[in-house]
């Protein structure tokens, strides 16, 4: 009787918190809200000085940090009730260009689970445009749906906080993806677009555990953030290096300003969430550069 229920819970859990893909486990867990702890709490003091160490051997790097022209942030998944999380310039608010389009998906899919957006067709097509495709026409389009003070009321909510005063900020949507349209800046620096990769890392975790509306739309939310578009930062060197990856990913990019943001989920210890901004305009290499130095740090932290 007693093998017969073990052999039950684990069958359980394999259905029902570890959903099976093709690389054994997929995304999003589904876990009760009990057993995902706030991730400013699962900061790991190894983690975060074998970071800090890492990206400090490039002296370029370093100066960028040092004028927090450079923020990067790691969240490390591979054991799923073992979160651990560092990151470098965590709070340091930033245009961040199309990156906090994910701000605009969220406050979309919070709008149709209330009713307050038609998930048609077309609804669903911009969005998808919008995150593969970094889209500007359809992410204004989805902005003009839902209006800034929606967004700023989903990213400001307290089951949320992704634009949090306390912490520096965070995700912002003040303008349409257009030249036409009034700015609304956030209130701390009148930025646009901003984003903090302390906040973005959150925006990942709590989707990769279904926390976000709702576990049907934070699996929707990772439909759409699959099998980016654009190859270039992040995606580029990861299809280099790990082409076996699910990568779920948004970007972003404009004259001197490097965004990018990604779920590596692929085999073993490749299992992470790196978000990273970067003011300079040799950003693009940079944040590829930037992918195998974090590798290092999580491989080593393996071995």
């Amino acid at each position: 009787m007693i093998k017969i229920l073990l052999f039950a819970s684990a069958m359980f859990l394999q259905n029902n918190i570890f959903p099976q893909d093709s690389l054994g486990v997929a995304l999003p867990h589904n876990f009760p809200d009990y057993k995902v702890p706030l991730l400013r709490s699962l900061v790991d003091t190894d983690l975060q000085a074998e970071l800090t160490k890492e990206l400090n051997k490039n002296k370029t790097w370093a100066k960028l940090i040092e004028a927090k022209k450079m923020a990067v942030g790691v969240v490390d998944l591979s054991d799923p009730f073992g979160v651990k999380f560092a990151r470098v310039n965590g709070n340091e608010m930033m245009y961040a260009a199309s990156l906090p389009k994910l701000a605009i998906l969220l406050a979309s899919m919070d709008a149709i689970e209330k009713g307050e957006l038609e998930e048609t067709e077309e609804v669903r097509k911009d969005m998808t445009l919008m995150i593969r495709y970094s889209d500007n026409q359809a992410s204004t389009r989805m902005i003009d749906r839902l209006s800034f003070e929606k967004i700023e009321t989903v990213l400001t909510d307290p089951k949320y906080e992704f634009y949090d005063e306390e912490y520096g900020g965070g995700l912002w949507v003040g303008k349409r993806y257009a030249s036409s349209g009034k700015r609304h800046p956030d209130p701390l620096k009148g930025i646009s677009h901003a984003a903090t990769v302390s906040q973005v890392c959150r925006f990942y975790y709590l989707l990769a555990y279904g926390k976000l509306v709702s576990f049907e739309r934070s699996k929707q939310m990772l439909d759409i953030l699959s099998n980016p578009q654009i190859h270039h930062k992040f995606v580029n060197r990861l299809e280099e290096i790990a082409p076996k990856a699910k990568l779920f990913r948004k970007s972003g990019t404009w004259k001197t300003w490097h965004a990018d943001s990604i779920i590596v989920w692929g085999p073993d210890w490749r299992r992470y969430i790196l978000v990273a901004l970067v003011e300079d305009d040799r950003g693009e290499r940079i944040l590829r550069n930037l992918v195998l130095s974090v590798e290092k740090v999580l491989k080593r932290k393996k071995a």
